[in-house]
């Protein structure tokens, strides 16, 4: 590939910088502190719900985190979630919301490949390094748990 000159180099410098969209970092960690707070404040109300129905605090957390994941598949597949995340960024990746989302959202994008090749090969493209590099977390730090305890460490 032929080198640039400096004038192509000014040139292309100008027009990333036109086409480069300015954000207002403020602007952002304010979004995201707002919309993952509301995210959670819901949770807290779902949860506080469930206790006051009658479920002990294990069975109302149970029931809290199954309707998460059902609410953040669900708004997914409406496209709200999306819509939700363009404004609130990093406030949409609350642990289980977010990761319900990077489950939904391929496996309606590959929906029309088919049940196999599409969904069943592509449902996890997103989550899949999440729960990869979470279990062989969990296994090491296992192992140095169980040796801790092996080596009177702790």
């Amino acid at each position: 590939m032929p080198e640039l000159s400096e004038k192509q180099q000014k040139e292309y410098e100008e027009y990333v910088k036109q086409v480069t969209p300015t954000t207002s970092l403020a602007k952002n960690m304010l979004w995201a502190f707002i919309v993952g707070g509301l995210i959670c404040v819901l949770g807290q109300f779902i949860l506080d719900m469930f206790i006051k129905a009658g479920l002990s605090k294990d069975n109302a957390t149970s029931c809290e985190l199954i309707v998460l994941v059902g609410l953040s598949a669900l708004t997914t597949g409406l496209g709200l979630y999306p819509k939700l995340a363009k404004y609130g960024g990093a406030g949409t990746l609350v642990p289980i919301t977010g990761f319900a989302n990077s489950v939904a959202s391929p496996a309606i994008e590959f929906k029309r490949e088919g049940q196999v090749f599409g969904i069943g090969t592509r449902i996890f493209v997103i989550a899949g390094p999440v729960i990869l590099y979470g279990i062989l977390t969990s296994w090491v730090l296992g192992i140095i748990y169980w040796l801790g305890k092996m080596l009177n460490w702790w």
